[in-house]
């Protein structure tokens, strides 16, 4: 007769915390360490395309995840609740009453997994309309939740403690990270005694890495609907971080040496910003105003191996959404996920974790 699940709940104190990113980090961790693992996010926000077989969106996520995993269909819970603005108003106009707790206990029925590992909302707060807050969700499936929290101030020691207030006994601990490396040991000497001396666990502590926070040409592409005029076979490269050429080209080329896997914004008439931009760590060429580069950027770009972009925007909203994309911790890039993996390994106490779920290790057989 199956064992009744464990459940790992994954919330975050705000968005883009890297709540999925953790989330793969441990099922493969414990994974590796032959548990049987499964994976779902009960509330969902980004979907693909349908499904061939169900003919139901699909959680973008929960798809990738699952597919990175290998899980058997078996071993993905469905998403009971997406969260998108036709959701949100039906509820607010009462024409949805749907008991989504009721719905949310079919992840009960699910046995035989060692652990179920379930991501959360974006905050303690998302989710409450639909009685799925962190906290609720958390009660309902009797799931003990890690925090993950990205570091930006010493202010973070705050946002934890009112969550451990909120959650109480629920709180397995959690789990900071995007630690700049300057204030690393002084998150490990001071943020996390004083934490662990207040009953929340610290399981790790990440330093900002630069890969993890980058973001691929191609998914610039997709966000700023972009024309890609050269080295369409080049969007791999990633980007982590921006410049803007607006200036003289000579103070623009100081500017754009100081810089590391850039991409460059700059007008479509700029020929000579381009240029310049070709010569330094650019991995993407950005321009605004529609207008096509002059041939000798398209013929250096493409000897240099550097896709250029054509954007239908203005620079200040393209650089509203490069800016945005650009450490948002998305990992569906393949160099991102042997880094991802590489990090957890090194910073994540794992046998601590086990240890609070009470995981026992399969006995090997013969």
């Amino acid at each position: 007769m199956p064992t009744k699940s464990k459940y790992l709940l994954i919330g975050s104190t705000e968005a883009y915390s890297g709540k999925s990113a953790t989330a793969l980090g441990i099922a493969h961790q414990l994974q590796e360490r032959g548990l049987d693992i499964a994976y779902g996010k009960p509330l969902g926000t980004f979907y693909t395309s349908p499904d061939d077989m169900s003919g139901e969106p699909i959680e973008a996520d929960v798809q990738f995840v699952a597919q990175t995993l290998g899980l058997a269909s078996s071993r993905v819970l469905p998403t009971v609740l997406p969260l998108i603005d036709s959701t949100l108003q039906k509820r607010i106009r009462g024409e949805n009453t749907i008991n989504y707790p009721t719905m949310l206990t079919q992840y009960l029925q699910t046995q035989g997994a060692d652990l179920m590992v379930l991501e959360g909302p974006s905050n303690l707060e998302e989710g409450s309309l639909f009685d799925l807050s962190l906290q609720q969700v958390a009660e309902v499936v009797d799931a003990g939740v890690l925090l993950v929290a990205r570091f930006h101030s010493l202010l973070i020691v705050g946002a934890l403690i009112s969550a451990k207030r909120r959650l109480g006994d629920r709180l397995l601990g959690v789990f900071i990270n995007d630690i700049p490396k300057d204030r690393l040991e002084e998150v490990q000497t001071t943020v996390k005694p004083y934490l662990e001396d207040r009953n929340i666990r610290v399981f790790g502590l990440m330093p900002r890495n630069e890969l993890l926070r980058s973001v691929s040409v191609g998914d610039l592409v997709e966000q700023l609907q972009a024309e890609v005029l050269c080295r369409r076979d080049r969007l791999d490269l990633m980007v982590e971080s921006l410049a803007i050429g607006a200036m003289n080209v000579n103070s623009a080329l100081r500017y754009l040496r100081k810089g590391r896997n850039m991409a460059v914004i700059t007008g479509g008439d700029r020929t000579d910003i381009q240029l310049a931009a070709l010569e330094t760590s650019t991995q993407c060429l950005v321009l605004t105003g529609q207008m096509r580069p002059h041939p000798d950027v398209l013929s250096r770009a493409e000897d240099l191996e550097i896709p250029i972009l054509s954007v239908d925007l203005d620079t200040l909203a393209t650089v509203e959404i490069v800016d945005r994309a650009i450490g948002q911790v998305r990992i569906h890039d393949p160099i991102k996920i042997k880094c991802l993996y590489q990090m957890m390994s090194e910073c994540f106490d794992f046998d601590r974790l086990m240890a609070d779920l009470e995981l026992e290790l399969p006995t090997p057989v013969g």
